[in-house]
């Protein structure tokens, strides 16, 4: 416990001197040191470093696990028990975010009074989001060697839990081939603890890269904005994360924030719930007693479809750039922007800035103006790496939530001292 308790304060310290230093960066003239030999030679190398080696693990991660999961959950109805309440509770909380988001937009009304016309010069170049049929039919994937080679998440799923499934039908068959997944899943876990090891200098470069280069000054006009997005994560982790903990979980959530802040530390400083997903696991089942079946299940799940922070920008960007463009929204255009929002999230990659994308599908499906986004797209970094919090922590919440209901939970280990 000790060795973890030190890498946590170690990864919190690189997080306050990452902000300081960025800050004094941001501060100081332009030049060759400050601009070629610090933020584009050591920090963006040792911050490069370390998101390539987390990202390096995560298609074989996310294979391997849920594979791991689905196969030794054994029983096939508790597979399907485990998948409807997964599903049924990342879908619920994905409406109940975007629906905050459009109530706290309204109160504050970041667009009223805001003169940003000057700021739209063209249209931002947006990749095009797929519609949400599209989406389903890509779930399956047509070769399936491909899509772990392009890290194809969705598809990746699929097929891994179809194979999982599959072996466990066939268990005393697939038994060997069960035994090396399950070495396999070692040897993740192992590689996690070995590259997190570089966690506290990686989380320093990166947080100090992004104050150094988008400093305060760049927030001003979008002050309103920020506040409401940042105001709708922390009512959505605080009101419906931790209630649900404490309410159908009887668990202290003062407790979870204590076990699960390492996650969280890393989720701030990538932006990426898929990025961050090696470090979630490890933290779900040694520090918060969840059982690795459950884990290896429902968090590489969540880390694609659960994307509550993203829907929860993408509500409050909806009324800004209409308060913005002087385009009065129905009730009904309310109402749309919650199912699109919800859908859209489904098909959202957890990878830094990936938002933007979906956002723009769910601006068209209202009549906004898509060129609307370069409103915020200067800011959106700061605001990813918050609501990519909040998305693991609903990730985090859902197993914890789920592994008790089967009976698969550590409650010792949930209350065991990490200080």
């Amino acid at each position: 416990m000790r060795s973890k308790t030190s890498l946590t304060q170690k990864i919190l310290i690189g997080l306050i001197l990452g902000v300081f230093f960025g800050i004094i960066l941001s501060k100081l003239p332009s030049g060759f040191i400050k601009d070629t030999i610090i933020i584009n030679g050591i920090l963006r190398l040792v911050g490069g470093i370390f998101i390539n080696s987390i990202k390096m693990l995560v298609v074989p991660l996310v294979f391997v696990s849920l594979v791991v999961g689905a196969s030794s959950i054994g029983d096939i109805n508790k597979l399907g028990r485990v998948g409807v309440k997964t599903i049924a509770f990342y879908l619920i909380t994905t409406c109940i975010a975007i629906t905050l988001a459009l109530i706290v937009a309204n109160i504050i009304d970041p667009g009223i009074g805001l003169d940003l016309s000057n700021v739209i010069k063209k249209e931002p170049t947006i990749g095009t989001a797929k519609s949400f049929v599209d989406v389903v039919i890509d779930m399956v994937p047509i070769n399936p060697i491909a899509s772990l080679a392009n890290g194809t998440m969705l598809q990746i799923i699929v097929f891994a839990l179809l194979t999982g499934v599959t072996m466990a039908l066939i268990r005393e068959k697939a038994q060997p081939v069960i035994d090396i997944f399950n070495s396999l899943n070692e040897i993740m876990m192992k590689m996690v603890m070995i590259i997190m090891l570089i966690a506290p200098y990686g989380v320093f470069a990166l947080i100090t890269n992004t104050f150094a280069t988008v400093g305060f000054k760049a927030m001003g006009p979008l002050l309103k904005y920020m506040a409401a997005v940042i105001i709708t994560l922390i009512i959505h982790a605080g009101l419906t994360y931790m209630g649900i903990l404490a309410g159908l979980g009887k668990l202290n959530p003062i407790q979870f924030l204590k076990n699960f802040a390492p996650a969280m530390s890393v989720a701030f400083s990538t932006a990426s719930s898929n990025g961050t997903l090696p470090v979630t696991i490890e933290t779900m089942e040694q520090r918060c007693g969840v059982s690795k079946n459950i884990a290896s299940f429902t968090l590489p799940l969540g880390a694609t479809i659960n994307m509550d922070g993203t829907a929860i920008m993408q509500g409050i960007a909806v009324v800004f750039i209409s308060q913005v463009y002087g385009i009065d929204l129905s009730l009904q255009a309310f109402l749309t922007v919650i199912l699109t929002a919800t859908l859209a999230s489904v098909g959202t990659a957890g990878v830094p800035g990936v938002g933007l994308i979906t956002l723009s599908m769910v601006l068209q499906s209202v009549g906004l103006p898509v060129e609307g986004i370069a409103l915020i797209m200067g800011i959106d970094r700061l605001l990813d790496m918050c609501r990519t919090v909040v998305n693991i922590t609903g990730d985090a919440v859902c197993t914890i939530v789920v592994s008790k209901s089967e009976g698969e939970f550590d409650k010792e280990v949930y209350y065991a001292k990490n200080e």
